[in-house]
């Protein structure tokens, strides 16, 4: 679905009003099937892309989704749905947003709405159908851009002409926006990091030092949800270069104990860091040689695999030190009992936390990455006949201990040693 996106998705070089990208989507997409939904709706009834979507066209970057305004309110747009036999979900309508799914994609269309009263993380909302309040109570310039089925732009905050030149702007007041949704700062940090070309205004930074505090008052999973999206952002290794952004992250997150680091890391490193996942990066931003790394999976809510995955990478840290502990037969055990990419992040969390790349860790990188888990050859039934035995826990334990010998010697084992257990 990425690369199908990333097919359609593509802008002409200069950024003009009118973009036939935006009629590439229409055609490509089931999203024409929303837009006649709505137009036939009532007789003035209509519906435009918005926000990142149209942020990434004009800015000539991968898009993976569509988000959509209309000047309907929920009731009207499943009433809309309905009749036009759409699926869709209300997951976010206490926000004005129905989700409707069209064969395996999913659209998120909002009505327009004012923000009547804001505690810094909920809104009470009044739906409208003023394309322009709508445009008011959005966070940034470059965020309140819409546009038309055929790529007609409607940009009352001058969203446009920042994105050119690289500004992200708040719109109107600073302290207003932040306080009616902290989480606006760190959404700041994100844009600023990828779309910035000019240092931070003095005013907006002091609107956010003076409000960092609310940011308490937001859930984890916001505070996560956030997170992820800045770390993998592809500019992130930028933030190495921004004092302020670094310090906004460290002071709201500070278990990203190695977030200076990012300055420091490798060629090798830097190269790969946009394959990784946001798993690993959180798991290197995180790990050191203390419960740092522990606290963090305490206080955040990761799912049983991702805190798995974390902890796996917390007790192996602690071995780094030991001699030899990066060898093809160690790591052959680590594989058998995990899977190819515990391994490979293990070695990757290694080469990340060395000033130069080893080139041993590499070619170890390298055969793991072709290497296939081995199935333990002896069949438990085929040794209770051959040797006359029975089930057990005796019998078990030799299993284990064979299961031992085969590991150690490399995924392979002689008719005599398995004699040897059974016969002694």
């Amino acid at each position: 679905m990425y690369n199908f996106f990333r097919k359609i998705f593509k802008s002409n070089k200069k950024l003009t009003p009118k973009d036939s990208s935006f009629l590439s989507i229409y055609n490509n997409t089931e999203v024409s099937k929303l837009f006649e939904a709505i137009s036939n709706f009532n007789n003035t009834s209509e519906l435009r892309y918005v926000g990142g979507c149209v942020r990434k066209i004009l800015n000539q970057e991968d898009v993976d989704d569509i988000d959509l305004a209309v000047n309907l309110n929920p009731n009207q747009i499943k009433e809309c749905l309905q009749s036009n036999s759409i699926k869709f979900f209300e997951t976010g309508i206490k926000h004005g947003t129905i989700t409707a799914n069209i064969g395996q994609k999913n659209f998120e269309i909002t009505s327009l709405r004012e923000d009547l009263d804001t505690d810094g993380r909920h809104a009470k909302v009044k739906y409208t159908s003023d394309w322009l309040k709508d445009s008011s109570r959005r966070d940034f310039t470059i965020n309140s851009i819409y546009a038309d089925k055929d790529g007609n732009l409607f940009d009352p905050n001058g969203g446009v002409k920042h994105l050119e030149e690289g500004r992200v702007i708040f719109i109107g007041n600073a302290d207003k926006r932040i306080q009616e949704d902290y989480l606006r700062i760190l959404r700041y940090i994100r844009f600023f990091i990828s779309y910035s070309n000019h240092t931070h205004n003095s005013s907006v930074k002091k609107s956010i030092k003076q409000n960092i505090a609310g940011v308490a008052n937001l859930s984890k999973e916001r505070l996560m949800s956030e997170l992820k999206k800045i770390i993998l952002s592809k500019y992130f290794l930028q933030l190495s270069k921004d004092s302020f952004s670094l310090e906004i992250l460290t002071t709201i997150f500070p278990q990203l104990v190695n977030l200076n680091n990012l300055e420091k890391i490798n060629e090798y490193s830097k190269n790969i860091f946009y394959k990784k996942t946001f798993i690993f990066l959180i798991s290197y931003l995180i790990i050191d040689e203390t419960d740092n790394a522990n606290y963090f999976l305490f206080k955040y809510n990761l799912s049983n695999e991702d805190k798995k995955r974390v902890k796996f990478l917390i007790e192996n840290f602690e071995l780094f030190s030991e001699k030899d502990y990066f060898n093809k037969k160690s790591l052959q055990r680590i594989f058998y009992f995990y899977n190819k990419s515990y391994v490979i992040d293990l070695l990757d969390l290694k080469i990340f936390n060395s000033k130069k790349a080893p080139k041993k860790l590499i070619e170890l990188k390298k055969y793991f990455e072709q290497f296939e888990k081995p199935i333990f050859p002896l069949k438990s039934q085929d040794l209770l006949e051959k040797y006359k035995l029975k089930e057990g826990k005796e019998f078990g334990q030799k299993i284990r201990l064979l299961e031992d010998l085969w590991l150690n010697n490399s995924f392979k084992i002689s008719n005599k040693e398995i004699d040897n257990v059974f016969r002694n």
